[in-house]
């Protein structure tokens, strides 16, 4: 295939390019390498990937559509996996413009570039912040989610009704995905687990929110990149397409349009100390911890329901943390020495 990846030197996006580029296919990764986080992380990213002869890099903004629009005549994809975006809860209460311009002016650039240069499948990365203030669990893809409580999930709701909308008029497959608190080498600092591990070995304290009584749904990157992967033959079929295709229980798929919305969970909270005990057994140090109440605009609890990705795909995340969180620990303390 050839694929274009957005965010192609983020966490996420470095993974499954590197996946795709092992399987054999020709990647061109679009990414604006802004410095929301520390940049030599995003630029020894690439330098791997830079290994591959079938990779091309632009950095390029999102929102400068006459860019995406280039590119995208010029490589012509197959498929295009969108996983560019502002992220960060607390720091869209901060920067709020950030998220407006990234990831709908952005996402809307990748839209009007797909319509415009037709793809077999355009996956778009969303997230369990769009749940927002929902307290019915698990979360379930056909819950309401019309309360988000954070403008970064405002957007990424508005990204997943523009697209159900470019699906519909321009009849663009596409699958949108929410993601749960992915995690695992390469990870982004700004992130608790990254954070934890920072400060522990340094003599830090660290800051533990709502008295601890927090819980993510934590999905390890490994199994996170698996299911975009198998999702992206997953293709949602064309609405005049459907007569005797076997019906799948919970699907999502849309009445009007090719369009379908997935969950990538493992479907298994874990509260927040257990992490940290997780990182101190894999460090071999105990945490200094300060107790904080819950910030505004954080939620107590994410909790996905995978059932939907397994019956999809065969598969749902499984990795717990007694593996994952060793696995990131000795990448960290390979690649800071």
């Amino acid at each position: 295939m050839r694929v274009i990846v957005t965010g192609d030197a983020g966490f996420i996006g470095f993974h499954t390019t590197r996946r795709l580029l092992e399987e054999g296919h020709t990647v061109t990764g679009i990414d604006a390498l802004t410095p929301y986080y520390d940049v030599s992380l995003k630029e020894r990213r690439l330098e791997h990937l830079r290994g591959f002869t079938a990779f091309e890099h632009h950095t390029v903004m999102l929102e400068d559509a006459a860019a995406i629009r280039a590119i995208f005549e010029r490589s012509q994809p197959d498929v295009v996996i969108h996983l560019a975006a502002q992220a960060g809860v607390r720091y869209s209460i901060e920067q709020p413009r950030a998220y407006i311009d990234a990831n709908v002016v952005g996402s809307f650039n990748i839209l009007e570039a797909c319509r415009h240069v037709p793809v077999r499948h355009l996956l778009m990365a969303s997230t369990s912040s769009a749940y927002g203030a929902n307290e019915a669990f698990p979360f379930t893809e056909t819950d309401k989610a019309v309360h988000p409580i954070t403008l970064y999930a405002a957007t990424k709701g508005a990204m997943e009704l523009m697209g159900h909308c470019y699906s519909h008029l321009f009849r663009i497959p596409m699958t949108a995905f929410r993601f749960f608190t992915v995690y695992g080498p390469w990870g982004r600092p700004d992130m608790a687990y990254f954070l934890f591990t920072k400060r522990i070995l340094a003599g830090e304290p660290i800051e533990i929110f709502n008295n601890g009584e927090s819980y993510r749904d934590f999905t390890y990157i490994d199994d996170l990149v698996s299911a975009i992967r198998r999702l992206v033959n997953c293709v949602p079929p064309q609405v005049d397409q459907r007569a005797g295709l076997p019906a799948i229980e919970g699907d999502t798929l849309s009445p009007v349009a090719p369009y379908r919305l997935v969950n990538i969970g493992a479907g298994r909270p874990e509260k927040l100390t257990d992490l940290v005990a997780e990182i101190e057994r894999a460090l071999g140090l105990e945490a200094k911890r300060l107790y904080r109440p819950l910030p505004a605009g954080d939620v107590v609890k994410t909790f996905a329901s995978a059932e939907l990705l397994d019956r999809l795909t065969g598969d749902k995340p499984s990795t717990p943390l007694s593996v994952g969180i060793p696995a990131f620990v000795s990448w960290y303390r390979r690649h800071f020495n």
